[in-house]
């Protein structure tokens, strides 16, 4: 039986039980998030050793002290960012990309940017194996955002930030959504920023525990402007 297809026969069965035992019990409800996430390798973003550990419903090490998020993160995050086919997102800390994966099949272009010079070349060698060509990785301090690209009708940080940047929020499109986990340590949420005309509206949902964001508008950085 050649490779690919004695894969998808173990792992895709895995996929869907994350699905229906994991993501739908918990309240995701989003058809094409639930789709994305029933479709998306996430086995092939882990580490070698944790490939069996892929679908479990909790983060594991990618090292340089990151994480994968656990898959209902990633669902809940995606839904509340609510892409939709034509959109233009941004992904900040893309870790090893497989947010960036599950974006890259709901929104027309993803540029997804990860700090770290090592995860950031295993994140774009993953996607490029898995032939997702509508995702742009790079790395540097992208806590402000990456505004060559922009505006975006979606942002998502897949990291902590102890405040919502304004320069990240200032590059929404009118209409556009940013979700960001807010707090430090156990004291997280994920925060959601909505862009109508000049003004914004923030609401908070689901506690959670993510790494920290690092870079200037991150832990350890000059307090930027907040909003």
């Amino acid at each position: 039986m050649p490779l690919a297809m004695n894969e998808d026969l173990l792992f895709g069965g895995r996929r869907a039980e994350m699905v229906e035992k994991q993501l739908r019990p918990r309240g995701i409800r989003n058809r094409r998030v639930l789709n994305a996430l029933g479709e998306v390798p996430r086995h092939r973003f882990v580490e070698p050793g944790l490939v069996d550990s892929a679908y479990e419903d909790r983060p594991l090490p990618i090292g340089h002290g990151q994480t994968i998020s656990q898959p209902f993160m990633v669902a809940r995050a995606t839904e509340l960012a609510d892409p939709q086919p034509g959109d233009r997102a941004l992904e900040v800390g893309a870790g090893c990309g497989y947010q960036a994966a599950v974006l890259g099949t709901l929104c027309d272009r993803v540029f997804a940017v990860e700090l770290l010079p090592d995860l950031a070349e295993r994140a774009a060698e993953t996607l490029g194996a898995l032939g997702v060509g509508n995702v742009v990785v790079d790395s540097f301090d992208a806590s402000a955002g990456w505004p060559e690209h922009g505006p975006y009708d979606v942002i998502v940080v897949s990291a902590g930030a102890p405040r919502i940047p304004s320069l990240l929020v200032a590059q929404l499109r009118d209409g556009g959504r940013l979700v960001i986990p807010v707090g430090e340590g156990d004291a997280q949420h994920l925060a959601v920023v909505r862009r109508r005309g000049d003004g914004y509206a923030i609401g908070h949902d689901t506690r959670c525990r993510y790494v920290d964001l690092r870079g200037r508008y991150g832990f350890g950085g000059a307090p930027p402007a907040a909003v």
